[in-house]
């Protein structure tokens, strides 16, 4: 098999809302796609699916949040071989991830679509977590594997894992994984699988390294580009004009008369995310950093909390929150303009997804004026300005997130379930189920998000009472 050194012309994009019913999925999986709510195919997946479904492979430039996830999920578990009784569990997937919380996002969609079929095991490899019960599971087989490049070679060097079987291999987040440095890890899964295999690569832009991916590991791909838009029935964008001594204050002020309960502030470099956290704290706003010096553990909390709405505001780098998808996001605020037009669609994308309406806040100095430029060429019309003397305190106080976050010590390990935790709330400590936000149960600790106004008495009942019969340790989860 030769592989192409340039992908082939790209793929013409279908019209908006197509429907899954033209593509070659079995009754029993277009059953399961309605009951999960895909009614009509988004344009990455109209765009890819079709040719990925044939087998081709693909190079697919999407932003975030696209519908990419699924895109893949698809097009690899139509190639599964269910019936082949000599290795029943062998390892026909592999979808490689940059980080740990996007292939747990991966690998909860991918069992989501897989609920049409019979026994589709799908099993996650990141770091960060005990080898041995990884190792436990793998003797058992899997056909899906979603992991991160090191815990995937780490256990193909053990000899734990095997490829041979593989059929599909997908990237995802490519040019975050080049960012991060992982070409070299890439390039030895890639040479442990076999030649003949379907290659699916998935990234938001689109740099140098992409073509060098294609060039090594891929036959003769098609490539799908689809360009970020905005809509602007849902996302109202604003641009403020600021001195870049003014410009971390601006933020509070934008915050202050704008009073999202969740918003997420990007900044260009850590320093800067540093800086705003230390502002807001001090202004008495529940924010937090995001970005490459968190250690996993510190990572993990941070975003528990902020999906939980637990934390108002989190404040993170481009790199540090690609894969990041966070539901129900009121604002997005460009605390720095990005010299990068498509980048900048990526960010404010993020909200008014789902029918929801969605704020974008941009400041933006003189020096920026190029950037800003750039992306009124990007979106075909002028941005709106508009002056910072407009932004007055709304009423009701201090902006504080409607939820707190407790941390029980016990998860997976201990057969901890959210239903436990849910029932214990609501039982014996006599909580009502709208008090109770979202329970993340990790390997080691579980948190749930409960009501502001009775976290104190939540805390308290959940350490004098039992979880799945045991008593447990409780902390607050400061933000």
């Amino acid at each position: 098999m030769t592989r192409s050194d340039t992908p082939s012309p790209p793929v013409e994009r279908p019209a908006d809302g197509d429907s899954f019913n033209r593509l070659a999925l079995s009754p029993a999986q277009r059953a399961n796609l309605v009951t999960l709510g895909y009614l009509a195919m988004t344009p990455v997946q109209a765009a890819s699916l079709p040719a990925a479904l044939a087998g081709d492979d693909l190079i697919v430039q999407a932003q975030t949040g696209s519908g990419k996830t699924a895109a893949f999920a698809l097009a690899l578990l139509a190639r599964l071989k269910l019936d082949d009784q000599s290795q029943p569990f062998a390892v026909q997937a592999l979808v490689l991830c940059p980080t740990r919380e996007l292939a747990d996002q991966v690998s909860t969609e991918i069992r989501r679509l897989a609920r049409s079929e019979d026994n589709v095991k799908t099993l996650t490899l990141c770091g960060g977590v005990p080898l041995r019960n990884q190792l436990a599971s793998l003797e058992h087989g899997a056909h899906v594997i979603v992991g991160t490049p090191g815990r995937v070679l780490d256990h193909l060097d053990r000899g734990a894992l095997r490829l041979d079987a593989l059929r599909t291999l997908v990237l995802d987040e490519a040019d975050r994984m080049l960012d991060m440095g992982f070409l070299d890890d890439i390039a030895r899964v890639a040479k442990l699988c076999p030649r003949e295999r379907q290659t699916l690569l998935f990234s938001a832009t689109y740099p140098d390294g992409i073509a060098q991916l294609a060039q090594q590991f891929m036959r003769a791909p098609k490539t799908v580009k689809v360009r970020a838009q905005v809509d602007a029935a849902h996302i109202e964008q604003r641009f403020y004009e600021v001195k870049d001594s003014e410009r971390l204050h601006a933020v509070s002020l934008l915050l202050n008369h704008f009073r999202p309960a969740s918003a997420l502030a990007f900044c260009n470099t850590k320093q800067q995310c540093r800086d705003l956290v230390d502002v807001l704290k001090a202004q008495g706003f529940a924010a937090l950093a995001l970005h490459g010096e968190l250690e996993q553990r510190e990572r993990d909390q941070v975003l528990v909390q902020f999906a939980n709405r637990s934390c108002s505001v989190l404040v993170a780098t481009d790199v540090a929150a690609r894969g990041l998808d966070i539901a129900q996001l009121e604002a997005v605020i460009n605390v720095d303009t990005t010299p990068d037009p498509q980048l900048h669609i990526h960010r404010i994308g993020r909200t008014g997804r789902a029918d929801a309406t969605g704020l974008a806040l941009s400041l933006a100095s003189l020096d920026e004026m190029g950037s800003v430029g750039r992306i009124e060429q990007v979106q075909g019309r002028e941005v709106t300005w508009f002056p910072l003397a407009e932004l007055t305190p709304a009423p009701g106080g201090r902006l504080l997130p409607p939820m707190v976050t407790l941390q029980i010590v016990g998860g997976r390990k201990e057969k901890i379930r959210p239903g436990d935790v849910l029932g214990a709330l609501t039982g014996e400590a006599g909580f009502g189920a709208a008090q109770i936000g979202k329970i993340n149960v990790n390997e080691f600790s579980t948190y749930v998000a409960v009501d502001r106004q009775i976290a104190k008495q939540a805390l308290e009942r959940l350490a004098a009472g039992r979880v799945k019969g045991k008593k447990v340790k409780v902390r607050l989860v400061q933000e």
